[in-house]
């Protein structure tokens, strides 16, 4: 059955990716593929023609993609992030600049029940970590989804109830059978797609009772969601992603981040880390602190009255 060889494949891939992590220096192309499941792509690393270069590693996109320009009907522009609020102030630091980006609309409501798509192509969207798939619908409308690794062009996906539980189809949780590898899944009926939207993620089915379905997400967290409630079948693509290494800050600058300064080489009414003379620790008993005193290691922040503490059923992993 393909719900038993899909889940054996992605356990062994997560593996060989964490074996992985430790050799990323010693081949200049790896093949990460299993089997017929998953698309084929290779991590590219440069020849050292400059000190940059010899870090940088990519992930080899050509196997993957293929179409090259956007469906201009979904597209469109928007102001980027830049961390400021409404008022203008500065809310989360190291963001702004970058490269001039176009918007795809992303459909994650998945509201065409029952009409059959097929897949036209497999897109980059700079927007996010995973690659996007256009869909074609049988009443020629065309949407873009987050795209499952192993969807092929010209295949066809369905959301409907009783959809068959195959790559990329979407279908109620209780009609999911345990075990089960899936991705965009609604926390609150005909809201949409909330949780594992990132590359590479995917969530298990583990039981059904109730009316709930509990789903280890990709944190190894148990949680309790709403049987009612849709899923697609799969795991994202781009698993790659978490293993690409910048290689240099100009990179980076185009990719809308700016640069981070430590606190301990600030002055002490700049961080509680700064001040000192030479190289000094952060000269605090009570350990590290953000820029703003709070303790940044090992302290709990979830709030303790928060409603959807009801449906964790234990806790990720630390």
């Amino acid at each position: 059955m393909i719900n038993e060889q899909f889940v054996y494949s992605y356990e062994i891939r997560n593996s060989l990716m964490e074996r992985s992590r430790a050799n990323l220096g010693e081949a200049s192309i790896r093949k990460f593929a299993i089997d017929s499941l998953f698309v084929d792509i290779y991590m590219k690393k440069y020849n050292p023609t400059s000190p940059s270069r010899r870090q940088m590693e990519i992930v080899h996109w050509k196997e993957a993609l293929t179409a090259h320009e956007p469906h201009k009907p979904l597209t469109s522009g928007f102001r980027r992030g830049s961390g400021r609020n409404s008022y203008g102030r500065i809310t989360t630091r190291h963001k702004g600049g970058g490269v001039k980006r176009l918007w795809r609309e992303i459909d994650f409501r998945y509201d065409k029940v029952g009409i059959p798509a097929s897949v036209e192509s497999i897109e980059y969207d700079p927007n996010r970590t995973s690659f996007i798939a256009l869909l074609a619908y049988r009443d020629g409308e065309k949407r873009y989804v987050l795209a499952p690794q192993g969807i092929k062009v010209g295949g066809v996906v369905l959301t409907a109830e009783n959809a068959s539980v195959e790559i990329g189809n979407r279908l109620p949780l209780k009609n999911i059978p345990i075990g089960t590898i899936v991705y965009n899944i609604e926390l609150e009926p005909g809201r949409g797609a909330q949780m594992a939207r990132s590359a590479g993620s995917g969530a298990i089915v583990i039981a059904q009772e109730g009316g709930y379905t509990n789903i280890q997400l990709p944190s190894k967290e148990v949680r309790m969601v709403h049987s009612g409630n849709w899923a697609s079948i799969g795991a994202l693509s781009n698993p790659e992603h978490s293993l690409m290494t910048i290689g240099k800050a100009g990179r980076a600058r185009h990719m809308g981040i700016r640069p981070t300064v430590r606190g301990t080489a600030m002055n002490p009414v700049d961080h509680p880390h700064g001040g000192g003379e030479g190289r000094t620790l952060t000269g605090r008993r009570r350990g590290p602190a953000t820029p703003w005193g709070k303790p940044a290691r090992g302290v709990k922040t979830r709030n303790r009255r928060k409603k959807s503490n009801v449906f964790i059923v234990s806790r990720r992993r630390k």
